[in-house]
């Protein structure tokens, strides 16, 4: 999975602290603890300068064995955390340890995690919607009034801060159904509305069109209607 070259760029300058990263998640990524432990050796040889740690001078930092060592390394390469890179400088071919294979996995780990926590706030905002339609109504919805609203979600791809401003749209004119909310909703996929920012915008200049006036013994007070099931604007 290619990630942003941005955040490798934040992990190479330090912006991120790899210890917390990596002890985050290394777990999760099946590693160790004796291997997860060599990988933080290694990196901190190459912080200072030395770029191919070898086996003995790892094993010196540890309390295992050259061969243990060896092996940690074959297998770490072999599950693709860590790879070996080669470059001439000089006409002479130099290689160093790659953690980059790691860093990677890493990256892969937070967004995975990202992506879970959005979901789950997103399962969250869709069940506040069935409760703020209880709640207008009243009552508990029908199967077929869960299914409706679920489709809205599902099918058309409505989010939920869009029903929940359809939602108020039939409040204010006051018609309170599934039927005008749906309109409403179909109203606005037409002309192409998807944000609140558009919504408001339209609904303005909408009642702007069609203000009704309160008869003359009232106040002269402007009372504006909106009535989606009539808007062939």
């Amino acid at each position: 999975m290619q990630q942003p070259n941005r955040l490798q760029t934040w992990i190479e300058q330090g912006n991120v602290h790899i210890s917390q990263l990596f002890f985050q998640f290394y777990k999760e990524l099946k590693i160790k603890d004796e291997e997860a432990m060599l990988l933080v050796h290694i990196h901190a040889f190459q912080q200072q300068g030395n770029h191919f740690p070898t086996p003995d001078e790892i094993g010196a930092r540890m309390m295992t064995s050259q061969l243990n060592v060896t092996t940690m390394l074959q297998k770490l390469m072999q599950q693709g955390y860590l790879a070996i890179d080669q470059e001439t400088e000089d006409d002479v071919l130099i290689e160093r340890i790659s953690l980059q294979p790691l860093w990677d996995r890493l990256l892969d780990c937070i967004y995975k995690e990202q992506n879970h926590e959005k979901e789950n706030s997103q399962k969250e905002m869709e069940g506040e919607i069935f409760q703020l339609f209880e709640q207008e109504f009243g009552r508990f919805l029908s199967p077929m009034e869960i299914e409706t609203i679920s489709m809205w979600m599902d099918q058309d791809g409505h989010t939920p801060a869009i029903i929940r401003m359809a939602l108020k749209e039939a409040v204010i004119s006051q018609k309170i159904s599934l039927r005008y909310v749906d309109r409403i909703l179909f109203e606005w996929k037409k002309k192409n509305i998807k944000t609140k920012t558009e919504v408001t915008k339209h609904a303005t200049s909408f009642r702007e069109k069609n203000i009704r006036i309160q008869p003359a013994g009232n106040s002269a007070k402007k009372v504006q209607f909106y009535n989606w099931l009539e808007d062939r604007n």
